[in-house]
């Protein structure tokens, strides 16, 4: 799996939500400052060869719908800040949400109760 630009991160997430759409659709759900047809067709067209969505074909209409899970992509992104900003060191990961989001002693409690809770699941 490849990392998302920006442009394509707006449609996917646009598909995930609708589940399946033309590109019409997909422009009707975007922001007041929409982009042209032509420029989300292209976008369209290079996540479908990303691996990212595909099509079924009515007559000369496409209806595009993810092939990649909105979860199998939270995975993957979550994966890569892990390994690149935190060296794959949760204590490091958590230090930072305390220190930069400062967090509360109750946000902190129930993080570390989340914490025990899934380390008990495995």
């Amino acid at each position: 799996m490849r990392e998302l630009t920006k442009a394509e991160e707006q449609v996917m997430l646009i598909l995930w939500e609708m589940k399946e759409g033309l590109v019409k659709d997909v422009i009707d759900k975007m922001e007041p400052l929409k982009p042209a047809y032509n420029t989300v067709s292209t976008v369209i067209r290079v996540l479908e060869g990303k691996g990212f969505i595909s099509h079924n074909a009515i007559g000369n209409t496409h209806i595009y719908f993810p092939l990649i899970s909105e979860e199998q992509y939270k995975h993957f992104a979550f994966d890569k800040v892990m390994n690149n900003y935190f060296e794959n060191n949760y204590q490091s990961l958590v230090s930072f949400l305390v220190k930069e989001k400062n967090m509360d002693m109750e946000e902190l409690d129930e993080l570390i109760a989340l914490a025990e809770k899934l380390k008990n699941k495995k």
